[in-house]
């Protein structure tokens, strides 16, 4: 991302001689000029975001247009589909590190071309040699302070603990992330999490149950929650929660024991834009991109060099800035991707129960 690309080198080429450019216009046009590439992303905030910091200005320095479409929740077996059928819908796709898995194991992705010493700055965490991340997003929960008073909970144990702070919860309807937030609440460390003690878990959540008010399916869902003060304190994703605080909700974020992710760019296998995708994936690790979309969406720059550009009070609110991303861990994929069906159908079943 930090790097000017190859695409600067035919820029620098073009520039040596006006003279040149005269006598050889269609040789020394930049290589990919009239390319299109689609881009799936996951839709709502973040195409304006991401066509803030990405698609417009790559556009612009390169010639290559974007187009950018709304992927699926989880868009695996789309991606496998279009690279087993060779119908290329989707040049770069974003994908969850979990995604990202899947796909690997199954012989889906492109070489990235992106190496650490191209990225100076990007997190050990962000780059895989099929895989770019380009934003960080946590599982934390929040809080309305208007409903709390002078004692805000501080912990998953203070969120269990009905007695000592009461008022309507909201939790996801998945086992993903409830599970841990189980755990870090019946008093597990942080840092001791996986794997998973399953039966642990449920027992904690047994004690939660009947006071959830809403087991929440989605991330717009879970900002209205907050907004609309049907819940009182919710689980979510910082950036859905970080919205209805944008839009003037009283309430606060609990970053201690979260759980952070990272979102980024995949290229389907065998793409015949596949060179085009590269640099367009290497241009969005340049930190000054980075920086543009944290103003429209509050997950955190996998760049930090990223925060040279970003506002100190915007900062404060996003999941990589080191006073929150110290105080958070990274979700195991490695636990999950091995785990997530049977885990899907126990807790289906234990909601039932």
């Amino acid at each position: 991302m930090k790097n000017k690309m190859s695409m600067s080198m035919s820029r620098r080429t073009v520039l040596m001689g006006a003279g040149a450019v005269l006598a050889t216009p269609a040789i020394l046009r930049p290589a990919f000029g009239e390319t299109t590439l689609t881009v799936a992303d996951p839709g709502g905030p973040f195409g304006p975001a991401f066509r803030k910091a990405f698609y417009d200005p790559f556009q612009k320095e390169t010639g290559i247009t974007i187009v950018n479409v709304a992927r699926e929740a989880e868009p695996t077996a789309q991606f496998k589909s279009i690279v087993e059928t060779g119908a290329y819908i989707w040049d770069v796709c974003t994908l969850t590190l979990s995604a990202r898995k899947i796909l690997e194991k199954g012989d889906l992705l492109e070489p990235t071309g992106v190496k650490e010493a191209d990225a100076p700055g990007m997190m050990a965490e962000a780059l895989f040699p099929n895989f770019v991340g380009t934003d960080v997003y946590s599982t934390i929960f929040a809080y309305r302070t208007d409903k709390m008073g002078d004692k805000a909970p501080k912990s998953w144990t203070d969120f269990w603990d009905v007695e000592g702070f009461p008022g309507r919860r909201a939790l996801r309807k998945n086992p993903i992330d409830t599970l841990e937030q189980a755990l870090l609440a019946d008093g597990v460390p942080l840092e001791e999490l996986y794997p998973l003690d399953v039966d642990r878990a449920f027992a904690s959540l047994d004690r939660i149950k009947p006071h959830i008010a809403v087991w929440w399916t989605g991330g717009a869902q879970s900002t209205q929650l907050l907004q609309s003060g049907e819940v009182d304190m919710i689980s979510g994703w910082n950036a859905r929660l970080q919205a209805a605080i944008d839009g003037g909700t009283p309430a606060e974020l609990v970053w201690n024991q979260g759980l952070y992710s990272i979102e980024g760019w995949g290229i389907p296998k065998g793409n015949p834009k596949a060179d085009a995708a590269r640099e367009f994936v290497r241009f969005c690790t340049r930190p000054e991109q980075q920086a543009l979309y944290t103003s429209e969406l509050a997950y955190g720059p996998t760049n930090r060099k990223a925060y040279d550009s970003i506002p100190a009070e915007r900062a404060k609110v996003l999941p990589t800035a080191p006073a929150n991303i110290s105080q958070m861990r990274i979700a195991s994929e490695d636990w999950w991707s091995s785990n997530r069906a049977d885990m899907t159908e126990r807790f289906n079943a234990w909601l039932l129960t």
